[in-house]
């Protein structure tokens, strides 16, 4: 069972359209919960929830707990697809997702559901795409103080490293292995075959993208997005990239969209590409 918040429109009419909310890796589910309630106040319903082993979704014991990115993706992703769409079966579906989320969304096997994406930051977590100020330290601790310390611990603890929720092993250590520029399944998981079917299911993402990045974000770089944005040969995609200043903000980064300062500068950026779901025609995909 996973952990998860419908924040419901307070209009009564029904709703025409309904987001998945998809998290980054290792971050609750609860730090997406002032955007969502932003969209829920203009009538739009959304789902957030925590992947296996994080926040709610968390077992009494993370050592030996067993979560790929591929039970991220399938699962996870696939049930909160499912569910969103028992809920609100004649809306729309569009996906927000955070960072790794657009990879995680994109595998999952009902991904055909959505009319439309935004991705926030998106990235697929090739160490060369990092800023180049930021990425002699990033590779030290992603591909080198992460697969030791999970090791150790039998999951990545990141809450003693103020790194975020910590990380089941598998996650961690698939993370720790992205050395490629292309994904390669067989270099981050022992079952590659599994994880291919995943990466098959990205030429089932089609329509339209929305991708949001800014130019102070250490991973998600414009080369970053571009390459995440490969990924999915079957959509169109539309990269807008800003400055700190462009929106008023001092720093933005990675996590910035989300705080309560973004809200004015931010959210109203991406609510017309959301809302004109509405006015789509209707076409649910077939559930796999």
């Amino acid at each position: 069972m996973l952990g998860g918040t419908v924040y419901i429109p307070k209009r009564s009419r029904e709703s025409t359209t309904a987001v998945l909310l998809s998290s980054g890796g290792g971050i609750l589910a609860a730090k997406y919960a002032r955007f969502a309630s932003f969209l829920a106040a203009r009538g739009i319903p959304v789902l957030t929830y925590d992947y296996r082993g994080i926040g709610g979704s968390r077992p009494r014991k993370l050592r030996g707990f067993r979560a790929l990115a591929e039970d991220w993706s399938e699962f996870d992703c696939g049930g909160a697809i499912a569910y969103l769409r028992s809920r609100y079966a004649n809306a729309h579906l569009v996906s927000v997702a955070h960072s790794i989320g657009a990879l995680i969304t994109g595998g999952a096997p009902n991904v055909e559901e959505f009319a439309r994406h935004v991705f926030i930051c998106p990235h697929t977590g090739y160490y060369r795409d990092y800023l180049f100020k930021y990425r002699l330290p990033m590779v030290g601790l992603w591909h080198g103080v992460m697969p030791a310390l999970t090791r150790v611990f039998g999951y990545f603890p990141a809450k003693r490293l103020r790194l975020g929720e910590d990380i089941p092993a598998g996650i961690a250590l698939q993370w720790a292995a992205r050395h490629s520029p292309e994904l390669r399944p067989e270099a981050t998981t022992r079952d590659a075959r599994r994880a291919r079917s995943m990466m098959a299911r990205y030429q089932l993402l089609t329509g339209p993208i929305l991708a949001i990045g800014f130019r102070d974000d250490a991973f998600a770089t414009p080369k970053g997005m571009r390459r995440l944005l490969d990924t999915f040969p079957g959509a169109r995609a539309e990269i807008m990239v800003l400055a700190p200043m462009d929106v008023q903000m001092r720093s933005v980064g990675h996590f910035g969209f989300f705080r309560r300062e973004a809200a004015r500068a931010l959210w109203p950026k991406v609510l017309p590409f959301i809302d004109s779901a509405r006015e789509m025609p209707h076409h649910a995909g077939q559930l796999a």
